[in-house]
Parts: structure tokens; sequence; C-alpha cells
């Protein structure tokens, strides 16, 4: 029987309009964070403590939130998730209002609203799987991949042009697009999980079992180590865009627009994710972002915040073509009653690093020169790239005509046993 197309899904598409008003509010902060932060203390090095903090939140809350996601109903707490993150911007924007913020707040409620987006995420894995047949499982993570282009485009500009009018309003505006979230997600009729016996086995045990499930699949674990590493690259060069810009004498609305560029290549990219990954094999399309982050390189060349801006949009063209490969691997292979913990450990393998990403940009851009900083950052993408490149789970990378059939292998009765 063929499956219903994803625009006709009404749970696919109520679930990504969820998404969408969750990580659209994100966005539009993302970019108001580290210009209040500039606005106040004038600090490169502040504004990377607070991305910093940020991060660190969906690192740290992995592990316990996939583990929640796999015991408790996954809706609820995505709904969980959005109240306890729409408290804390909503503070902020209050605190902005009465004039009353002091900087320690905002990487404290960076923070919260870190371990939100972890709690959300972990458990957003398992709905996608419950709304889509896993023969759309790539087409649904190229449209997941999609819309965060399209967030990412539209998005930066916006949180700056909103900051323009007043410092509150990105901050009010992304309390309120958590409750539009929670009602479409409360309106999905699908259960977010399969049916499942409590499991009272220790807690060790069942986190181990997500890092067992991970390490046990060679390709699996190489993407997670591989792309969670670059996850130190991308969050540290855009936030040495903005920094630079701001140096430049930018304005919020045009350094928006500048990241704006970013999300407007993941965007295309997404576009262009099927003919990608009809025309190369998995490994080229995997090594292909890898190799592009040394891009950055070309600020050395000619230091200018285009030129350094310029220099990641192949990276960003090339972002979406590889998370339909490897999410879509994820989703497909993982058994429903280890989705979340599975999610997690992965998540917690690429945030572990994201972190320092932003701190390392800031700090440096305080202390050295721009073009140390971004030689810092290609440094780290050409090693990673050639060790990519050699990369024996990379190198064997096996085909997407497989799913289907590790799939079935991975979710038969006899491998859930």
């Amino acid at each position: 029987m063929t499956p219903v197309p994803l625009r006709r899904n009404r749970d696919f598409m109520l679930l990504q309009t969820a998404a969408l008003l969750s990580s659209g509010g994100s966005q539009v902060t993302a970019i108001a964070y580290p210009l209040l932060v500039l606005a106040i203390t004038g600090s490169p090095a502040k504004a990377g403590v607070v991305a910093f903090a940020r991060l660190l939140g969906m690192a740290l809350l992995a592990l316990p939130a996939g583990l929640a996601a796999d015991r408790w109903n996954r809706k609820w707490l995505m709904v969980a998730a959005h109240a306890g993150r729409a408290l804390a911007i909503g503070t902020l924007a209050a605190l902005i209002l009465l004039d009353a913020i002091v900087f320690w707040a905002i990487p404290l409620i960076a923070f919260v609203e870190g371990s939100g987006a972890t709690l959300f995420s972990a458990a957003q894995a398992g709905a996608l799987r419950a709304v889509v047949p896993q023969r759309q499982l790539p087409d649904a993570v190229a449209v997941v991949t999609g819309r965060e282009a399209a967030i990412s485009l539209a998005a930066p500009p916006l949180g700056g042009a909103l900051f323009v009018v007043s410092r509150a309003l990105p901050f009010l505006v992304h309390t309120v697009s958590y409750v539009f979230s929670a009602l479409a997600l409360l309106a999905m009729r699908t259960p977010f999980q399969e049916e499942r016996e409590p499991d009272r086995s220790p807690l060790r045990s069942r986190l181990a079992e997500g890092f067992r499930f991970l390490w046990d699949h060679p390709f699996l674990r190489a993407c997670a180590f591989f792309y969670g590493l670059a996850n130190f690259i991308g969050p540290g060069v855009l936030l040495a865009v903005l920094v630079i810009g701001e140096r430049d004498g930018l304005s919020g609305g045009e350094i928006g627009l500048l990241l704006s560029a970013f999300g407007a290549c993941l965007l295309l990219g997404a576009f262009l994710s099927p003919l990608v990954r009809r025309q190369l094999p998995v490994r080229g399309v995997l090594l292909l972002e890898l190799w592009t982050w040394t891009g950055c390189g070309l600020f050395l060349v000619w230091p200018n915040v285009y030129v350094l801006t310029a220099s990641i949009l192949p990276t960003a063209l090339a972002i979406p073509s590889t998370d339909s490969v490897v999410r879509s691997y994820e989703l497909g292979m993982t058994p429903d009653r280890l989705l979340g913990r599975v999610e997690s450990v992965r998540s917690t393998i690429a945030l572990l690093i994201a972190p320092l990403g932003p701190l390392t940009a800031g700090f440096l851009l305080d202390t050295t020169s721009e073009r140390a900083t971004i030689g810092v950052f290609a440094a780290f993408g050409l090693v990673l790239a050639l060790w990519g490149t050699l990369n024996p789970a990379i190198r064997s990378a096996p085909s997407l005509a497989d799913l289907a059939d590790v799939t079935a292998r991975e979710t038969s009765p006899a491998a859930a046993s």
C-alpha cells in the first residue's frame, strides 16, 4: 500500500508546525542573546559564555531526557518542556522591560532554555518515528532539515529587527511561540510511542542499553562522533560572524541578514538533498560536509566578515543531505523502546563539544586577532575532514537502499529481545 504523501499526513504536519514555532522562537532569540549581552557589557567573551550556557544545558540534560522519553508519555514531556522554557524566556523579557536585567541572569535563563530544548528533542524523535512510515523517513528528515533551514533564513534578521525595536521584543515573541507550539502538539492524535511494558531494570542498565546499541553499530557510532565534533566549528564561527560584524559597525538587522544567508543555503540544500543522495554514495555525502568546513580558512587570506560568511555557505548546502542520511538510519534502525536513549546518547556526543565553540570564539576574539580565531576553527575542520576520510566505518558506509532491510532486521522481535 502506497503511504499517504507527507503533505497530507495530518499529524506529521502538526508536528512540523509545533517544531516550526518552537525552533523559530529559539532562532529569533539566538541572535538576540549575544546582541543583548554586547549591548549591556560590550564583551564578546561574555556573549560566548551565554552561548556556552545555552548549549551546556542541552549537553548535560541529554541522557536524562532520553531516559524520560523512553519511560513516560512523549507528548506530555514535550508540552512540559515548552512550559518551562516559556516561563524562563518570559522572565527574561520581564526583567528587560523592568530595566532590572543583570548579566548573570542571562546565562542562567539560557541554560534553562537549552535544557528544555533537549527534553523536547529527545521526545520529538519518537514522535517523528510514530507518525511517518519507515520508507518515508529519509524524505521526512529532509523536510525537517528544510524547515530548520527556512527558520534559519527568516529568524535571524527578524530577531535582529525586533531587537532594534525593543530589547525585550524577541523574547516576548519566543514566549508566545511556545504556547502555540504546545497547542499544535495537543491536537495530534497518533500516540508518540508504541505500547510498552514498564521497564523496572536499574537506571544504569537502561542507560547502558542505549550506549551499547549505538556503540555496536559502527556507522552510527562514527557519525555521532564526527558530526558531534563538527558542532565545535559551526556555533563558534557563527558567533565570530556576529561579533566581527558588530565591530565593523553593522546593525542587528544587517548581522541577522548575514546569518540568514546560512539559512538560505540550508533551505536550498534541503531541496537539493534528493538529487545529492541519488548522485553520490553515502560516503561521498558524509565527506562533503566535513571537507566544506575547512572553507572558513579563506578568512585568513581575506579577513572580511562577508568573506567569512560566504566561506561557510557550502557547508550549509551539504548539511541537509548528511542529516537525511544519518538521521533516517538512526530512526529506522533503532527499536522504539530504545529511541529516546539512543537519541540522547547521540545528542550527548554531539553536544559535549558544541558549547566550547562559542566559548572559544568569544575568548579568542577578546584576547587575540580575528585571523587567529578563525585559524583555530579552520585547522580543527581540516583535521576532522582527514580523519573522516580515513575512517573505516565512513569508507564502508552502507547505501540508503539497505535501509528497509536493516530496519526489518534491527526492529524484529528477535533483535529486540
